[in-house]
């Protein structure tokens, strides 16, 4: 029984990606070859699909902290990081919220300062006549 559980481990792992379908019918196969006990095929296939769940898993997994680790490596934020900013950014503008200067109640009341307005005619917006050398 030892070998033969090898082989269904082996097969489990070359089927991680395969269907119910598929392990039965490759569980089936053995059946009729005589190197595996009708009452033995559902411990197998469940036992294979186990595995495939498993491995899949592991495969999920390792692709998972690949792309993490490229991410992390190309300094794109994590979701992490964005909702910490944003919470900073609202702590930020509810303080400057609360800091707005009062209105200077004199402000209004105060005149601009006369800003003098060169009329076009005035000689000392004139073109120079004679050419520069």
């Amino acid at each position: 029984m030892s070998d033969l559980f090898k082989k269904a481990v082996s097969l489990g792992v070359g089927f991680t990606l395969y269907s119910k379908e598929k392990i039965e019918g490759a569980v089936n196969e053995l059946v009729k070859r005589g190197e595996l006990a009708p009452s033995q095929s559902k411990a197998v296939i469940d036992k294979l699909m186990e595995r495939g769940a498993e491995e899949s898993a592991g495969i999920k997994k390792a692709i998972t902290d690949q792309v993490e680790k490229v991410l992390v490596d190309l300094g794109v934020p994590t979701r992490a990081d964005v909702a910490r900013l944003e919470k900073r950014i609202a702590e930020l503008e509810a303080q400057a919220a609360q800091q707005k200067p009062a209105a200077d109640p004199e402000l209004p009341n105060k005149p601009l300062p006369e800003t003098p307005v060169l009329d076009e005619t005035t000689p000392d917006m004139q073109p120079p006549t004679k050419e520069i050398e």
